[in-house]
């Protein structure tokens, strides 16, 4: 029962982080003078200092642990620092629309990937169905915002941003299984997500000398600038790291496609942006994929020589 309690608070606190980013786009949009790669460095990068200091007790006694996860921890370093930069430049290679989609489609797929290939976990039926579910929602939530053309993008360009689109979801997935791992080697939750994104703000806030000549050019920039750190970033990742302590990876980067449905209810109501009805079909699917979360359904195999699938029997 308890553990039941765990899994389900886990999952309140990855859906409230998922909440907190989904306003970063519409935060972002008030400040339009900051490059999209500053906004990222700088949130990034500021919350990871922030996260550091909120855990120098948890890292003073886990660094052992975080030595003898080397390798993991590097991993998921690199990964968060690089994150940002693929993740902004897709969307602004091939569109709001198709960075948003490919990024956050991608990344729950890498995630149950990598947890397959490297940690031998088995997929279960649940998490297949509100994949399936989630994907379609989140392309038909695209389909139904109104986008701007990018007329002066080349077609080697929008692949581009398609192809670090891919290069943002499966970094997504990297550190979110990198904080898992280090989580279940007994590295507090605190320690592993503290850890990785002051890495991570190491390598990052060195390049705001060459981007970030507007963070603070006004009240406004400095405002947007702040509460991308302190919100979406410290806060946003300090409950996923709680909520990774009860949910594996896969099923986190589920939870987060709460993301989009906030953004999108946002930037069409504050923001006045065009939304059509195949998005609202798009938000219910992907309320549909979270709420199959919830659920209890069997696991399965694949018969190794036939591609079967096989119930596991508890």
């Amino acid at each position: 029962m308890l553990d039941k309690f765990n899994h389900h608070k886990g999952i309140i606190l990855i859906l409230i982080a998922s909440l907190f980013w989904g306003t970063t786009g519409t935060v972002a949009s008030f400040a339009p003078e900051i490059s999209p790669l500053a906004i990222g460095a700088f949130a990034m990068g500021v919350g990871g200092v922030f996260l550091v200091l909120n855990s120098l007790k948890e890292l003073s006694l886990d660094w052992r642990l975080l030595r003898g996860s080397a390798k993991v921890f590097v991993f998921g370093g690199l990964s968060v620092a690089l994150y940002p930069l693929a993740f902004y430049t897709s969307m602004r290679l091939s569109g709001v629309a198709i960075g948003t989609v490919i990024s956050l489609a991608s990344a729950p797929f890498f995630a149950a990937l990598i947890e397959r290939l490297i940690s031998n976990k088995l997929v279960s039926l649940k998490w297949m169905l509100s994949f399936a579910i989630g994907i379609l929602g989140i392309v038909l939530l695209t389909l139904g915002k109104v986008q701007e053309p990018l007329a002066n993008n080349t077609a080697i360009e929008q692949y581009a941003g398609i192809l670090l689109g891919l290069v943002a979801g499966l970094t997504y997935a990297i550190y979110s299984w990198s904080a898992r791992n280090m989580i279940n080697r007994g590295v507090n939750a605190k320690s592993a997500m503290a850890g990785m994104f002051g890495f991570a703000a190491i390598l990052l806030l060195p390049s705001l000398a060459f981007t970030g000549g507007h963070l603070f050019s006004s009240a406004n920039n400095a405002f947007v600038a702040i509460y991308m750190a302190l919100v979406p970033m410290f806060l946003g990742y300090l409950m996923f790291g709680y909520g990774l302590k009860q949910v594996e990876a896969s099923t986190a980067t589920l939870l987060t496609m709460l993301e989009p449905i906030v953004a999108t209810i946002l930037a069409v109501v504050v923001l006045g942006e065009g939304f059509m009805f195949v998005g609202w079909i798009g938000m219910g699917l992907i309320l549909v994929c979270l709420l199959l979360q919830t659920l209890k359904l069997p696991k399965f195999r694949f018969n190794q020589l036939r591609g079967i699938p096989i119930p596991i029997k508890k």
